[in-house]
């Protein structure tokens, strides 16, 4: 007895219902992965072994239409991440320097103009260097008299009063302190001197590229 065609028509659109509804639920797709064996896997979902070792997502033709990276460990995460901030922190220095690079040569159109300011910068240091020896001198001066003054209570005799001793360590304090400026402000500028030596081959570089651009 043949069955109504209706009923045919039915039970078509039944196994047609459920031939796209498996092809939606897989939407063609596979997750392919190789273990820490170096064995390969494939499945029709996506498994914490997959998302352990990283995996592959293929399409029917078996071609990869998208690599996952493995799940990174916590000390790798955090190498990475220290990894990326380095990086950002180098971006930013390099477009810091090259900011400053613009402006430099923005102020000072001409090498003559640098030199000028790199002078006067060392004028500066100069002038300090100059005000600290006279302050120097005139607190060793003081000294001298201190211990001038202490020079004749020892040739009478007579026992230095607490006063002009604790008077002698202060001055020998003050003296000591100044002798130490003045050391650090002439290395500062012998340190600046070899400094600008550096920055003008640098401001001579900046400028031969500026002159060769178009």
């Amino acid at each position: 007895m043949h069955k109504p065609l209706h009923v045919l028509t039915i039970i078509a659109l039944l196994a047609s219902t459920t031939v796209c509804a498996q092809q939606a639920d897989h939407n063609g797709m596979r997750y392919k992965w190789v273990d820490g064996k170096g064995l390969p896997h494939f499945s029709d979902s996506l498994s914490q072994d997959a998302i352990k070792y990283g995996y592959d997502v293929v399409n029917d033709q078996g071609m990869v239409v998208q690599r996952v990276q493995r799940q990174l460990s916590p000390e790798e995460r955090a190498a990475a991440q220290k990894q990326a901030a380095q990086q950002a922190a180098a971006q930013r220095a390099a477009q810091d320097r090259a900011r400053a690079d613009e402006q430099m040569l923005s102020a000072y159109p001409d090498e003559a103009a640098y030199k000028a300011a790199l002078q006067q910068a060392l004028a500066n240091m100069d002038q300090q260097i100059h005000t600290s020896r006279l302050n120097l001198r005139s607190q060793e001066q003081a000294l001298t008299e201190l211990l001038g003054r202490g020079a004749e209570f020892e040739h009478n005799k007579q026992s230095l009063p607490k006063s002009l001793q604790d008077g002698i360590a202060k001055q020998r304090g003050v003296v000591s302190d100044l002798q130490a400026l003045l050391q650090r402000q002439q290395a500062l500028r012998e340190q600046a001197a070899q400094a600008q030596t550096q920055q003008l081959a640098h401001y001579r570089a900046l400028q031969a590229e500026q002159d060769e651009q178009p």
